[in-house]
């Protein structure tokens, strides 16, 4: 990123970073105690992730959803793309899950438009210069007003004044205009309840809610997201709210478990009547199945993103250091399993300080820096490391030392 994109993005993490900061020292009994409960969900989930599975299939079904196990995201577009192939235009709110598989560019290729709904989403959507999304809940951190005023004056050939009024209302209308012509919804899931057969979704914008109401509504979630109850769904983004936006609660928590129905006449039960006709879930594995073998811990993450508003280096480089939406060490780590040791390389793996500032920061505590710290070997055996490395090592072998 250039300097007055990092800029935009630091001044906003300082925002988030001292709202939080003045939540987390006004109620921390309550948030320790939330923390606490948390790290024990996600430990039993990610311990009993098989059982999980299972479980979750067998409810969704019995609740009328229909479930596809996707083994690697080509299995997942390829799902995607039977339901969605005659369509023009889809809608599709923020989820990391989506852009892990490249649905977007996917599409694209396929001549199908995709909407991002998200506000922040949709800015970054409209940026041909675009470096992909700089926070999972502040897509557009990097983007100060002025140059997202400029995008939105170019997109709609208005000049659009650099105030939040009037960025919104242009990007919203012209939001709302495409939604009407979309009859698909994608969207991820925050958590997911496998005994209770419900996906839990948070957003402040209400944008879920128009894009889950849509004929037919396609979640895509990883496997990881599973939790048992949706008591424990409720706990885990309730955390996930406060390390992401220094609040209490989100505006909306949407819970779903079956497709739209009433039985309002005589108890007989009908579908169809405000929301989805079709609810389908897409579990994807993608290299989970393997983290849970080597390092099950990097499961454990619940999204927030506070990792990376403290780490050094992503506040010097910004999104590069990390995959996809999976940014910061924690991407970088779970990069290795999704792809390979050249993807996990290339997306930054050897430019962590490895400081364990994320491992502070992470309502988990998970320990990303020796996650990196084990990969790195696992590359530099492998042959793969920065040419440095390489030109250290001749010196040694020849000179018995680097200088």
């Amino acid at each position: 990123m250039d300097e007055i994109k990092l800029n935009a993005m630091r001044k906003s993490f300082n925002i988030l970073e001292k709202r939080k900061k003045k939540l987390l020292e006004e109620e921390s009994e309550r948030i320790n105690e939330l923390r606490k409960n948390v790290k024990e969900i996600r430990q039993y989930s990610v311990s009993n992730l098989e059982e999980l599975i299972k479980t979750a299939k067998e409810r969704f079904q019995e609740n009328g959803m229909e479930v596809i196990f996707a083994e690697d995201a080509q299995a997942a577009l390829d799902e995607i793309y039977k339901i969605i192939k005659n369509e023009p235009i889809i809608a599709k709110s923020k989820s990391n899950n989506v852009n892990e598989i490249g649905l977007s560019a996917f599409l694209n290729n396929k001549g199908i438009e995709i909407v991002e709904t998200d506000l922040g989403d949709r800015i970054v959507q409209l940026d041909p210069e675009s470096h992909g999304p700089s926070h999972p809940i502040g897509p557009a951190s990097h983007l100060n007003m002025e140059k997202i005023a400029q995008i939105a004056s170019k997109r709609f050939g208005v000049e659009v004044k650099p105030e939040p009024r009037a960025i919104l209302d242009i990007i919203k209308g012209d939001i709302i205009e495409k939604l009407s012509n979309c009859s698909i919804g994608i969207t991820g899931a925050n958590s997911v309840a496998a005994e209770d057969g419900a996906l839990i979704m948070v957003h402040n914008e209400g944008n879920i809610s128009l894009v889950s109401m849509k004929d037919t509504h396609v979640v895509v979630v990883g496997i990881d997201k599973l939790v048992r109850t949706v008591e424990e769904a409720v706990s885990v983004v309730k955390l996930e709210t406060i390390f992401a936006t220094g609040k209490k609660i989100p505006a909306y928590m949407n819970v779903i478990t079956s497709p739209s129905k009433t039985a309002d006449i005589e108890q007989v039960l009908l579908k169809d009547m405000y929301g989805a006709k079709r609810v389908i879930v897409i579990l994807l594995d993608n290299g989970r199945s393997e983290v849970l073998k080597e390092n099950k811990e990097c499961l454990l993450c619940i999204g927030c993103g506070s990792c990376i508003v403290s780490c050094p280096v992503y506040n010097v480089t910004g999104s590069d250091f990390g995959y996809r939406g999976y940014l910061g060490g924690r991407g970088i780590a779970l990069s290795h399993f999704i792809t390979d040791n050249k993807t996990c390389f290339d997306s930054g793996l050897f430019k962590c300080t490895l400081c364990g500032l994320c491992t502070l920061e992470c309502p988990v505590n998970i320990k990303t820096n020796e996650m990196i710290e084990k990969l790195r070997e696992r590359s530099a055996k492998s042959g793969i490391c920065p040419d440095k490395h390489h030109e250290t090592l001749e010196k040694i072998k020849k000179q018995g030392s680097p200088f």
